[in-house]
């Protein structure tokens, strides 16, 4: 792909796609995140948006984003940690929420067992779904336009429902609920991108 289609494509991202995304997001999540939450941990913030918006929707709670990876100009303040250790105690946040994270790590395993450690109460997940190899190639196509041009790790590490229900219990997460109808594309984007790719779950950590 040349240079010119891939700028034209971020573009398409950046201005029709990305601030729609955002919006359904922090709407979904605000209804997920219960109001006795006293803090939450977003881990694999990117450049802070949703966890801005989220802070200022419940102003109170206190909101901390950790990332890999500095981004220029943040919306709030992001401590940088190597991907695999959170750099907290155990039980040291209500909520650990997780926003099309795991896909990108070679170890998903790996970083919700640190969530699960560092969790008090909950853990919300929103990711993709990919049950063939069409809808890895859709996934992927997606993850390289909207995360490529930040130097975003992209194993394209997409997992089916079922193996997702594995992950949960290996870690000893029980399922609160499940959306998969986030609506997050404008028309006719939908058509393509949302579908049965995507979704978001609130998880209990523990017994």
């Amino acid at each position: 792909m040349n240079t010119l289609t891939s700028s034209v494509l971020r573009n398409i991202h950046s201005h029709l796609i990305y601030n729609r995304r955002i919006r359904q997001l922090h709407h979904h999540v605000t209804e997920l995140i219960s109001p006795t939450t006293h803090s939450v941990l977003d881990v694999g913030c990117g450049d802070g948006l949703l966890t801005s918006l989220l802070s200022h929707s419940l102003p109170h709670m206190y909101f901390q984003g950790i990332d890999v990876l500095e981004r220029p100009k943040p919306h709030v303040n992001i401590k940088l940690f190597d991907g695999y250790t959170i750099p907290y105690r155990d039980k040291s946040f209500d909520t650990v929420l997780f926003v099309d994270v795991l896909h990108h790590t070679t170890h998903p395993d790996r970083l919700l067992r640190e969530a699960a450690r560092v969790a008090r109460k909950h853990i919300i997940i929103k990711d993709h779904i990919s049950e063939s190899v069409i809808d890895a190639q859709v996934l992927s196509f997606m993850d390289w336009v909207g995360n490529a041009c930040h130097r975003v790790a992209l194993p394209y590490n997409y997992k089916s429902t079922l193996q997702w229900q594995q992950l949960a219990t290996q870690q000893n997460l029980h399922p609160i609920t499940i959306r998969n109808d986030l609506a997050l594309y404008p028309m006719p984007f939908n058509y393509l991108f949302d579908q049965h790719l995507h979704f978001l779950g609130k998880f209990r950590v523990g017994a």
